[in-house]
């Protein structure tokens, strides 16, 4: 099992893959399948920074990963009984993220809270400290989609354990009557969900869309409709739905293309069954 949870590592940060091949190499954590390194005890408890949901400060909180709770639990104070969020860890996701943070050990933590999407901003001055974390977290996954998937191999869950986006960036967006001026947004697309913020750092998103397959009439398509006014950038992308057309505009003809690519892997995709209840949340949403 060591070898999956540190997948997700390779490729980040210089620092963090340096505290990998240490882990592995110097340490030998991950030869034994039944040493039990601390990651995947099942149970983590430290203090990490923090940031602020409405001040954008990074404060000390104190996080606790339980396995048999199922879930990862943050207090505001060290002596406090009550958490301050509780994150399942059957929604739970980590990604580095050192340039959007400002760290060079920088993790966006997300999880699904009233089927929306919550992101946890936090880092850590050990990087080894935030790798253990990342693992932990890894650790806790694989142990649920264990037994969530029980005739699934291990090769199949691995892609399961924690995902990077898909596309990050900015775009203009206008709304559902098009009459609207275009607002600059952050734009992160992870997998189906594609999710518009005002600051990369918001804890919430501004709004989110749901991206289906063609089979069920989604397509993407390069430019804007010729009435469309209001937009400051030229290269335009329109997304349509069963429901409705999404108009967006990116700065460059290079992001553009990126764009219209990651919106078309996911279209050529095809529907997993638990993708409906998600697609006729979004289809319920106010």
């Amino acid at each position: 099992m060591r070898k999956y949870l540190n997948n997700g590592v390779l490729g980040s940060l210089m620092l963090l893959r340096e505290q990998w091949i240490r882990a592995k190499y110097e340490r030998n954590e991950f030869e034994f399948i039944e040493k039990q390194e601390p990651y995947s005890a099942g149970y983590r408890e430290g203090f990490l920074w923090k940031r602020g949901r409405d001040n954008g400060q990074f404060l000390s909180r104190k996080f606790v990963l339980s396995e048999r709770e199922g879930a990862l639990k943050y207090f505001n104070k060290q002596d406090a009984r009550d958490p301050k969020a509780v994150m399942k860890i059957e929604t739970l996701n980590a990604t580095f993220q050192p340039a959007k943070i400002g760290n060079p050990c920088g993790l966006q933590i997300t999880y699904l809270k009233d089927n929306s999407t919550r992101n946890i901003f936090v880092y850590h001055s050990d990087a080894k400290e935030m790798v253990d974390w990342f693992n932990a977290i890894r650790a806790a996954r694989f142990h649920y989609l264990q037994v969530a998937f029980p005739g699934a191999s291990d090769e199949e869950l691995v892609p399961k354990l924690t995902r990077n986006f898909m596309k990050e960036g900015f775009m203009e967006k206008t709304g559902p009557k098009h009459t609207e001026g275009f607002k600059k947004r952050w734009f992160t697309m992870d997998d189906r969900r594609l999710m518009y913020f005002k600051d990369p750092l918001d804890a919430y998103a501004r709004g989110e869309v749901f991206i289906g397959s063609k089979e069920n009439s989604y397509t993407v398509l390069s430019g804007l409709p010729p009435s469309t006014q209001g937009y400051h950038w030229n290269h335009g992308i329109t997304i349509v739905t069963p429901d409705r057309k999404f108009l967006f505009a990116c700065e460059t003809e290079a992001e553009q293309r990126d764009w219209i690519a990651a919106f078309q892997r996911v279209i050529n995709r095809p529907m997993r069954p638990q993708e409906y209840a998600v697609e006729a949340h979004f289809k319920h949403k106010p």
